[in-house]
């Protein structure tokens, strides 16, 4: 059953497009009615011409006079009569769409000739090609056209005009376009690139262009970042880097296009003119830091340094700016026939408002390191090692590194480029020549190491000298503080007599006496030691015998104090006891110390008086003993009364 509805509702439709394919047909034949769609246009082909001239004028492929052939005139969407279809043929075709960012070059397949030089045909009205016979009447003539085509939709007649969609041309950030266009009058002789013009809207608008006498060929203006509507088959368009300045440089501009300017360099300077901007030649005012749109092909930017640039004259070294990247180590000559190497770096130094005059002079930065740095500087080495030993020249670096600036300064300055100062790195100096100074270096190292040694010596000899006088000296001190204080003892003993008896109060004297006079021997032993060891060397047989002489005097005085104290204490006593009784006492003493026997082996008697028979006793009892001395007697015999 399903089936069966599904095949009804077929057969539905197709009755019915039937009869819509048959009603169209009617509506074509009997009334000649042609329906154009919305979206779409009608191109329309006459098959003849029922009264007056047919045929298309010779070259014409178009027809604008109701000739038959292809017509001019399309049909907009909607419905006509009387295109009979035995009369036209009317084709359906979708309008023209220009997406965004693309653009339609339109080639016409009709029209008047193109004019002679002529690769592109001006613009006439009609309608953004919408409008054919418009074209024509106009005067529009066939082949490429200057108008182009914005993003959008069109009605276009493609049995006229054949449309090619392309993309606008875009120029990125921190970029230029320089163009060529290959529509214009010729170049003057002498000139390179076209002239700017006004009022063509950075070359979109074409036939302003060619209105107010633009050139063909290479052009002066370029044009920014961005997007532009611009014609291929009038301009070519090549992007590059925009021109940029870093800090710390300059850009002289040379340009190559422009009227001749007054030269402003001054009568001094004979090298180029320096003109005003927009001039030809090389601008006085240089540009600073920053991004320009400079177009290569008709000016040239030179970088010049404004900074200290430091310029090396070594094989191994190069700086960034590579400048030096050619120079290399300076090889010299001595007056006695060495030759040796040395590395040199120049500083120098631009002032932004002397660059163009470097630039005018030199043509570029290159040029004046290879035409005046390098000769100046290698030729100064090389003339100033000549008049030098080699020897001579290693010793006055210091001196020659200075007469190597003021010198070259000075050439500098002729060349508007300041010096700042002139170095002198490493010399190597031949191997022969350095052995022989090595050789009188350590010469004159081991002279110093043995003048050092020697000083070393005589100060270690003073250090002892003065070491042996100090610990003497300690000496002397602690023997005039024993002096000091033998006098206080002295004195304290003295004082301590004076309040005893007199025999005590003389021995008290006579022991301080004594102690002084030791003590004062004692001192001067300390001093004549002192100055011995002062000097021991020179003096010391001389410092012992004073001592020794010293020495026996001061016993000598001890005796002899101790005599005198004796002799005077037994003077005492004997006026006290008597001179008999003192006797006695003092050999009955001796008997006692010395043990002697009182009864004697051998009494021997004498006669005489009382006094004198004791003393002739003893005198007998001692020639006794004399004789048996020298006989070597026997024991003595027992004792006999006589």
């Amino acid at each position: 059953m399903h089936t069966s509805a599904v095949l009804q509702w077929s057969l539905m439709g197709c009755a019915l497009l039937l009869c819509l394919v048959l009603y169209k047909l009617i509506l074509r034949i009997c009334f000649g009615v042609i329906i154009v769609p919305e979206d779409q246009i009608g191109l329309v082909k006459k098959k003849f011409k029922l009264v007056g001239k047919q045929a298309l004028p010779e070259g014409r492929i178009i027809a604008t006079g109701g000739e038959a052939g292809f017509q001019a005139q399309t049909l907009a969407p909607g419905v006509y009569f009387k295109k009979w279809i035995w009369q036209y043929t009317v084709t359906f075709q979708p309008f023209t769409v220009i997406p965004t960012g693309m653009i339609g070059l339109v080639l016409a397949k009709d029209g008047a000739e193109l004019e002679t030089g002529a690769i592109l045909a001006r613009k006439v009205p009609c309608d953004s090609f919408q409008d054919a016979l418009a074209f024509l009447q106009n005067g529009g003539r066939k082949g490429r056209q200057t108008a182009i085509m914005t993003p959008g939709s069109y009605r276009i007649n493609t049995y006229l005009f054949d449309v090619e969609i392309v993309g606008m041309t875009s120029i990125p950030d921190n970029a230029v376009g320089i163009v060529t266009t290959l529509e214009g009058q010729s170049l003057d002789q002498g000139m390179i690139a076209g002239k700017i013009v006004a009022q063509h809207t950075n070359y979109q608008d074409v036939d302003a262009f060619l209105d107010n006498g633009g050139y063909k060929g290479l052009q002066e203006q370029v044009i920014l970042s961005g997007s532009y509507f611009l014609n291929p088959w009038f301009a070519t368009v090549e992007m590059v880097r925009m021109t940029e300045i870093v800090i710390g440089h300059a850009g002289v501009v040379i340009s190559f296009v422009g009227d001749e300017g007054v030269d402003l360099s001054g009568k001094e300077f004979k090298h180029g003119n320096i003109v005003a901007k927009s001039f030809k030649g090389v601008w006085a005012e240089p540009l600073g830091p920053g991004k320009y749109p400079i177009n290569p092909y008709i000016m040239k930017v030179e970088m010049v340094p404004t900074t200290n640039l430091v310029l090396n004259w070594a094989s191994a070294r190069s700086e960034a700016h590579q400048l030096d990247k050619n120079l290399s180590t300076i090889t010299v000559r001595s007056k006695d026939g060495f030759t040796f190497t040395l590395d040199v770096s120049q500083i120098i130094h631009i002032p932004s408002p002397e660059a163009p005059k470097v630039i005018a002079r030199f043509g570029n930065m290159s040029n004046l390191v290879t035409q005046v740095l390098e000769p100046t500087i290698g030729n100064y080495f090389r003339n100033s090692a000549q008049d030098a030993d080699a020897i001579d020249f290693l010793k006055s670096r210091k001196e020659r590194q200075e007469s190597a600036r003021l010198h070259i300064g000075r050439v500098l300055e002729q060349y508007n480029v300041h010096g700042v100062d002139t170095l002198i790195g490493d010399i190597v100096p031949p191997e022969s020549l350095m052995k022989t100074l090595t050789d009188r270096k350590l010469a004159e190292e081991q002279k110093v190491t043995y003048d050092t040694q020697k000083m070393a010596q005589e100060t270690r000899q003073l250090l002892e000298k003065e070491t042996a006088i100090a610990e003497i000296q300690k000496e002397i001190v602690k023997a005039d503080q024993g002096v000091l204080i033998a006098e206080r003892i002295a004195d304290a003993s003295v004082k301590k007599a004076t309040g005893d008896a007199n025999s005590v109060r003389l021995q008290a004297t006579a022991e301080a006496d004594r102690l002084r006079l030791l003590a004062s021997g004692e001192a001067e032993k300390v001093r004549l030691l002192a100055r011995a060891e002062a000097d021991r060397t020179e003096w010391q047989a001389k410092a012992e015998a004073e001592r020794i002489s010293a020495t026996g005097n001061a016993e000598a005085e001890k005796i002899l104090a101790i005599g005198k104290s004796s002799a005077t204490s037994y003077k005492l006593a004997v006026d006290a006891m008597g001179g008999q009784n003192f006797t006695q006492l003092k050999v009955m003493e001796a008997i006692g110390a010395q043990q002697i026997k009182i009864m004697p082996d051998v009494l021997i008697g004498g006669g005489g008086d009382g006094a004198n028979g004791p003393i002739s006793g003893l005198l007998g009892l001692r020639l006794l003993e004399e004789v048996q001395a020298r006989s070597g007697a026997q024991e003595t015999p027992p004792a006999t009364q006589a």
